[in-house]
């Protein structure tokens, strides 16, 4: 009922929610997440199966054909650029070993459009601008997901955790994923589009079927030993491309109960991960929390921007605009939940950084927004609506 009157005085959904988790478990101490960790994963892997699955069904190579340059750049350049800063700023200030340091880099790449929603909607920002952050965020977490899964494989590996894959097994999972996540997402799209031709789709249940698609994905591709969370990636995409655009509507009903997913994922985030910070708390965690939200992503943005043509305001407003969000929270619950201590320590500098991006950003995206079109270069940005 306040969500938008909230959001003018720069309370978005995820501080609100954080919030709330902290206060609920430490402050009133009616919640303890820590007595069901197996509710804790299973809210974490159904939220980023749906926002996988989502994200990737919204791609339409045929209405970004025009950008399809730009973003090239910032996810064929720029996230690997950030993987790798990432990783390599872990081994120095973190004194990690390379896969632990691996996790942490690939578990911060990934952005969160939703907290620059302000951003997203305002329209003194260039469209270029928008769409550019808008389709990163959509696709880099699912591009980043089996770099972080490799990841804590590799980390239960070397710390004896039983229990987990190992990294060879890991990336056999991987392309077994693949490949069941495009036979769902095939199948469903045909299915889908086919139904709806005939007229045998009903309006009531479409969104449902597809919310269940999504969850069909992700289990199916564990029936065969194959990684859940890149089937239902790669499912979405396939979906999206064989459904046609009136699956959109129905990937809209996966959005929104994505939504309300994340909406606990954040719960669970304020009261479970944020107290780590307290126990894991170092003047070098906060370090790499600073350089993880400037450096190490705006540098690498700035190398895959140049000569796109977009004046310094611009580089440097995309640069910042690369909030560390959901899929950096579930990749954080994941390895608790897989690394149990080893992962706590791990989750403690992913829960610092987020915790900072979720008050950094979401206060700062109206007031730069505002100061887009004061840029002294703005005669050279991007103006296309």
């Amino acid at each position: 009922m306040l969500a938008s009157r909230l959001q003018r005085a720069g309370l978005t959904a995820p501080i609100v929610f954080v919030t709330a988790g902290f206060v609920l478990s430490e402050g009133l101490e009616v919640l303890d997440l820590a007595l069901e960790p197996h509710l804790v994963k299973v809210i974490a892997e159904v939220t980023l199966v749906w926002v996988l699955f989502a994200d990737a069904s919204r791609v339409r190579p045929s209405q970004f054909r025009r950008d399809l340059g730009l973003y090239g750049r910032l996810l064929g350049v720029g996230l690997p650029l950030t993987v790798a800063l990432g990783t390599a700023a872990a081994l120095v200030v973190l004194d990690v070993d390379l896969w632990a340091a691996l996790l942490i880099g690939a578990a911060l790449a990934p952005t969160d459009a939703a907290l620059g929603a302000t951003v997203m909607s305002d329209p003194a920002v260039p469209g270029k601008v928008r769409r550019a952050l808008n389709v990163e965020s959509g696709l880099n977490d699912g591009i980043a997901t089996p770099i972080v899964l490799v990841a804590i494989a590799g980390v239960a590996t070397s710390e004896g955790i039983a229990g987990v894959e190992s990294p060879s097994r890991a990336v056999l999972s991987l392309v077994v994923g693949v490949l069941a996540g495009a036979a769902v997402g095939g199948l469903g799209g045909v299915a889908t589009r086919l139904a709806r031709r005939r007229g045998w789709l009903s309006e009531e249940l479409s969104g449902p079927a597809v919310l269940a698609l999504a969850l069909l994905a992700y289990t199916g591709a564990l029936l065969v030993d194959g990684n859940g969370f890149v089937a239902a990636f790669v499912g979405g995409l396939v979906f999206g491309g064989v459904a046609g655009r009136g699956g959109e509507k129905e990937v809209y009903f996966v959005e929104q109960s994505g939504d309300i997913a994340s909406m606990a994922s954040w719960l669970i985030f304020g009261a479970l991960a944020v107290p780590l910070i307290g126990d894991a708390w170092t003047p070098n965690v906060l370090g790499y929390a600073v350089l993880s939200l400037t450096v190490i992503r705006m540098l690498p943005v700035a190398l895959a921007l140049a000569g796109a043509g977009f004046d310094r305001f611009a580089v440097a407003f995309v640069g910042w605009f690369g909030p560390r969000g959901l899929a950096s929270v579930i990749f954080a619950l994941l390895a608790v939940e897989d690394l149990h201590d080893t992962g706590k320590d791990l989750a403690a500098v992913i829960a610092l950084t987020v915790l900072l991006s979720v008050v950094a950003h979401g206060f700062s995206g109206g007031p730069l927004a505002k100061r887009f079109t004061d840029s002294p270069d703005r005669s050279t940005a991007p103006t296309e609506p």
